[in-house]
């Protein structure tokens, strides 16, 4: 076992598996708006300035329909305006935590005076917004970019004031930044089973966080109801009780909340709380539904959401390729483990799951996400129940490979290859709507 990555995949899980409030990308621009609102100093003026975001292709497609926690609106101009007006600067992606009625209603009036412009920058980033902010004489412009969180830039009256290092040329040998340059789907798996308990043990905030944002779903009318509609046919009985249908409600419930903009956060994945949400709920309900001990929780947990990760390494931070599917990967991962699985039949899922629902395409943040979620988590339960009665997606089919790190690599080159252009398309058709 390669022992000298564990420190690494555990840097890596801290940095990539933290609490978003809300759809990422919006936040983004909350946060940057937030930003530039306190190096103005003009706090309890914020609802006078103006705005204007310029954001890349793919940030503006996650923006352009999903809600705004807090606000009941969707968009990009919300999120900046809210931004502007009680946005925490210092509250990363929970930058919207303290959204008040009175806020929103500052908010939305900036929104009719025309305060706030959004379009489209022509940038190579994949993960883009710059943000200014005009007050009077003064401006101050934020600019996020790889990174949800990541400040590239800063600029006061024009004047830069700041600005990142250009990033090294990646390294071939594993650092924090990428644990994974030497790291296998084996290295993660032995990781999650053997590491100390107590070392790896704060991931069960994922099921902590996740699972009250799924029980608000469940509570409220959020987004399309997906969860609560799987919760009702079950007790009409046009839907049986069992795994599939807890692993169903329990997850959708979840996403319906988040992307209908509830006031609660996401414990997230790879910078998006629907990825978070679908490598956490399918295998919290599944070990719920097995009885499954402390230890088996927490280890299926970390494999899931670190085995998330790894698949994820290999791909552009956002693309045309849905995130929850490959999020639910490290599911079929962890739950492949809780129902006793070895590694041989956990690759086995990996490789079934990418067999199924490789190719499903991001058209965006927004409501309908959570039938995504919902697909992806089904296909996690599907492709785990056949690995452990030793059927799967063989290497002579379709981009699967014969063994499970192949398989993941013919997935990325699809996502980061050829979907490009898809995600042009998709676009073009979202922006002539």
């Amino acid at each position: 076992m390669k022992q000298h990555l564990w420190p690494l995949f555990i840097e890596v899980i801290n940095r990539e598996v933290v609490p978003a409030l809300g759809c990422t990308e919006p936040v983004s621009v909350a946060l940057a708006t937030a930003i530039a609102i306190d190096r103005l100093g003009i706090k309890d003026q914020a609802s006078s300035v103006n705005i204007e975001a310029s954001v890349s292709p793919n940030l503006m497609k996650n923006g352009m329909g999903v809600g705004i926690p807090g606000t009941g609106s969707v968009g990009l101009p919300m999120a900046a305006a809210i931004g502007a007006v009680a946005g925490d600067h210092t509250a990363n992606l929970e930058v919207l935590k303290n959204v008040t009625a009175e806020d929103v209603a500052k908010a939305r009036l900036m929104l009719e005076n025309g305060q706030v412009v959004v379009g489209v920058a022509d940038v190579a980033n994949i993960l883009y917004a710059k943000v200014t902010v005009f007050a009077g004489e003064r401006s101050v412009a934020v600019t996020i970019a790889d990174g949800h969180t990541n400040i590239v830039a800063i600029e006061e009256d024009g004047m830069m004031v700041f600005k990142a290092d250009a990033p090294k040329v990646q390294q071939q040998e594993p650092t924090s930044a990428n644990p994974f340059a030497d790291a296998t789907a084996q290295d993660v798996f032995d990781f999650a089973m053997n590491a100390n308990l107590e070392d790896i043990r704060f991931i069960e905030q994922a099921r902590i966080l996740n699972t009250e944002l799924s029980e608000e779903g469940l509570r409220g009318n959020y987004g399309l109801e997906i969860g609560a509609t799987f919760r009702k046919n079950e007790q009409r009985g046009l839907l049986s009780g069992g795994l599939l249908t807890e692993v169903l409600v329990r997850t959708s419930a979840a996403s319906d909340a988040r992307m209908d903009g509830a006031m609660k956060p996401a414990m997230s994945n790879s910078g998006s709380g629907n990825q978070g949400i679908a490598a956490t709920m399918p295998v919290v309900a599944t070990a719920e539904f097995l009885q499954a001990s402390e230890e088996q929780t927490i280890r299926a947990l970390m494999l899931s959401h670190l085995m998330a990760i790894y698949v994820k390494s290999y791909q552009n931070k956002l693309s045309a390729l849905c995130g929850a599917t490959t999020a639910s990967m490290g599911s079929a991962a962890g739950i492949t483990y809780l129902l006793g699985g070895n590694f041989d039949q956990v690759s086995a899922s990996i490789c079934s799951m990418i067999g199924d629902v490789a190719g499903m395409i991001c058209d965006g943040a927004k409501t309908s996400c959570a039938m995504k979620v919902s697909s992806s988590a089904s296909a996690a339960v599907k492709a785990a129940l056949m690995a452990i009665d030793g059927i799967r997606v063989t290497g002579n089919e379709g981009i699967v490979a014969n063994d499970v790190d192949s398989s993941i690599i013919n997935l990325s080159a699809l996502a980061n290859g050829s979907m490009t252009q898809t995600d042009v398309q998709i676009l073009d058709i979202m922006m002539q709507k």
